[in-house]
C-alpha cells in the first residue's frame, strides 16, 4: 500500500497553550485533525464558562485560512468548583468534558484535585448530564514509584469512583500500562482510553539511551517494553474503547534541556505520519481509520468528519526545530529521524 485515505481524524487530547506559542503550534494540529479536545491547564486554568469561551475564540481566530478546525473545550476541575458552572457549561456547549488533574501530577496541575471525594457532587452532576470525565490517571503520593503511579491510581481512585458512579462516562487519558489496557476493556463502553503516539514508539529505556534524552520525558512517563507492546496491541485492535489522543505538549527547548526539565513531548508536527508508521509496522493499516477517525466520535456522540486526509508512503526527515516568534524554539518528536509516511497537503 503506497497511499492511505482516511476520514479526517480528531485529536482527543491536545495542549495548545496560549498566545504566541498557541499561534505557532495550532497549525500543526489543524492541518491533520478536524477537531481536538483542548486541555484547560493554562495559567490561570480554565474553570469558568466565560474563560472557556474566550479561549475558544482565541483558538478559532488563530486557525490558518483555508483549514476547518473545531476546538472542543474542557473545564479544569478543582476541589471547590461549582456543579452549577459545570452544568451550565455543558448544556450551553461551552464545555464538552471536564478534566481531572490530581494536584501536582503534571504541567500546571497545582490547582488540581487533592481528593477525588471532594468532587462527589460534581461527578453526580456529570453522571446525570452524560458529561465525560477526562482523567490524568496517576497518584501523586511521593512514596509511590513514578513507574507505578498509573497502576496505583487504578486501584485507589478509578475503581472506587466508577463503583460509586456507575453511569459516569470516563476517558482514561494517555494510558501507559498493560494494567490500564486490561482495566479499560473490563469496564465496557462507558470507559474509553486515549493512546499517544510516543507511548506506542518509546519505552523507558529510550529516555536514557546514549545519555539522558530530555525531549522524551513526559508524564505519565514511558514504561517497560512489555507495556509499550500492550498499548500497540490495544491501539491496533480496532476496539471502540481505544482512540487517538496525542497529548502533544510543547515546551521550549530551553525548558526541556534544563536542570529541572519540563514534562511533555511535542508530537503535533508528525502525529498522523507516526501513527501510520506504527500501524504499518503492526500490519494493521486497515484499522487506523477506526482508531483515528471513528472510535472517538462514537464515544463522544459526535458525527464522523465528512472530509478526508491522505497519507503517502514517502520517507522523509523530520525537521530539527520549530522557531517561536518571541525567541526560542520547540523540538518535534523524532526530530532528525527518517519516517516512512507523509501527510499529503
Amino acid at each position: 500500500m503506497q497511499t492511505l485515505t482516511l476520514k479526517r481524524p480528531d485529536d482527543w487530547h491536545v495542549h495548545l497553550r496560549d498566545g504566541q506559542v498557541m499561534q505557532t503550534v495550532l497549525p500543526f494540529t489543524a492541518r491533520q485533525f478536524g477537531r481536538a479536545i483542548v486541555m484547560p491547564n493554562l495559567v490561570p486554568p480554565v474553570t469558568t464558562v466565560q474563560q472557556a469561551l474566550a479561549y475558544r475564540d482565541r483558538i478559532v481566530e488563530a486557525v490558518p485560512a483555508g483549514l476547518e478546525f473545531e476546538p472542543l473545550m474542557t473545564v479544569y476541575l478543582t476541589d471547590n468548583i461549582d456543579p452549577k458552572e459545570i452544568s451550565a457549561g455543558f448544556k450551553s456547549g461551552a464545555f464538552c468534558a471536564a478534566k481531572l488533574y490530581p494536584a501536582g501530577a503534571t504541567t500546571n496541575s497545582d490547582s488540581g484535585v487533592t481528593d477525588i471525594r471532594k468532587l462527589d457532587a460534581v461527578l453526580a452532576c456529570m453522571e446525570e448530564l452524560g458529561m465525560p470525565l477526562l482523567v490524568h490517571g496517576e497518584v501523586t503520593d511521593p512514596d509511590i514509584d513514578i513507574f507505578d503511579r498509573e497502576h496505583v491510581f487504578i486501584k485507589r481512585v478509578m475503581e472506587p469512583t466508577l463503583n460509586r458512579f456507575q453511569g459516569l462516562k470516563v476517558v482514561f487519558e494517555h494510558i501507559t500500562t498493560s494494567a490500564a489496557v486490561d482495566f479499560v476493556r473490563a469496564q465496557g463502553p462507558r470507559v474509553g482510553a486515549t493512546i499517544t503516539v510516543h507511548h506506542l514508539m518509546i519505552n523507558r529505556t529510550d529516555i536514557f539511551r546514549g545519555g539522558i534524552r530530555p525531549h522524551l520525558y513526559c508524564l505519565p512517563i514511558a514504561k517497560r517494553e512489555q507495556h509499550r507492546l500492550a498499548l500497540r496491541e490495544a491501539a491496533t485492535s480496532g476496539e471502540g474503547q481505544f482512540f487517538l489522543g496525542t497529548d502533544t505538549a510543547p515546551h521550549a527547548v530551553s525548558a526541556k534541556e534544563a536542570a529541572c526539565g519540563c514534562a511533555g513531548i511535542f508530537s503535533a508536527p508528525t502525529a498522523m505520519e507516526l501513527y501510520a508508521q506504527v500501524f504499518d509496522e503492526e500490519h494493521a493499516l486497515d484499522r487506523l481509520e477506526a482508531f483515528a477517525s471513528l472510535n472517538g466520535p462514537a464515544f463522544y456522540g459526535l458525527p464522523v468528519n465528512d472530509s478526508t486526509i491522505t497519507l503517502t508512503r514517502t520517507p522523509w526527515v523530520v525537521g530539527d526545530q520549530v522557531v517561536l516568534p518571541g525567541g526560542g524554539a520547540l523540538q518535534p518528536f523524532m526530530a532528525g529521524e527518517t519516517i516512512n509516511w507523509r501527510l499529503s497537503e
